[in-house]
């Protein structure tokens, strides 16, 4: 492997430095940023075009379930996403390859897996383990809807799905109110969603099935 630069995005400061640990281990000498929220996953691609690999875990703040590997998906479509998740739920590794990512490693998983994982997609593969998940074809509709959104109405949605009102998110997001009431307006249209709180509801369809299996 050539000089990465790999992005490990976990809310847990232990996990990240495992997770770097074992990369520093098993791998050529490499970049690495760091990001414990949605936010500065968002900010840390932003500010390095160079990202070569992003190591997601699904429970962050900021984060609605699959939201930040949409998001992701959606905003840096050439940069490929391994979820690293405590959460080996069948229907989650599924939704997470319905969604985009390329590889899926269980926290659980032991370290030679997680670096044949790992070393797999940034041969340009995917890895993810045996599923008993079929495909849902109301998480493909559902991933075809938001991807019809452009990244900054993507922002807005999570803040409709945070409750905030239109002056709060234009103060998150440093937008005018007016761009903001556009944004939602385009949103709820796109989504084909009558009111906030509709599009708020599919939102929290993002959030994963709790448990691991058996």
């Amino acid at each position: 492997m050539s000089q990465a630069t790999l992005l490990v995005a976990d809310d847990h400061p232990l996990f990240r430095a495992a997770i770097i640990g074992l990369l520093r281990e098993r791998f050529a000498p490499f970049q690495t940023l760091e990001a414990a929220s949605a936010a500065t996953l968002g900010q840390a691609l932003s500010e390095h075009p160079d990202v070569e690999l992003v190591l997601l875990d699904l429970s962050m703040p900021g984060a609605h379930g699959f939201s930040a590997l949409l998001h992701v998906r959606g905003e840096y479509p050439q940069v490929p996403v391994v979820v690293i998740s405590s959460n080996d739920h069948p229907r989650v590794i599924r939704r997470a390859q319905q969604f985009g990512a390329a590889g899926f490693i269980p926290k659980s998983a032991a370290a030679e897996d997680m670096a044949l994982a790992i070393q797999t997609v940034l041969d340009g593969g995917s890895w993810f383990p045996a599923m008993a998940a079929e495909r849902s074809e109301a998480d493909a509709a559902l991933a075809a809807r938001l991807a019809q959104l452009t990244p900054q109405q993507f922002r807005v949605l999570l803040c409709l799905a945070d409750g905030l009102l239109n002056k709060q998110i234009a103060h998150e997001l440093g937008l005018a109110e007016n761009t903001v009431k556009v944004h939602v307006t385009a949103i709820l249209k796109k989504l084909d969603c009558y009111s906030r709180t509709q599009a708020a509801v599919l939102v929290k369809g993002l959030e994963p099935e709790q448990g691991t299996t058996p």
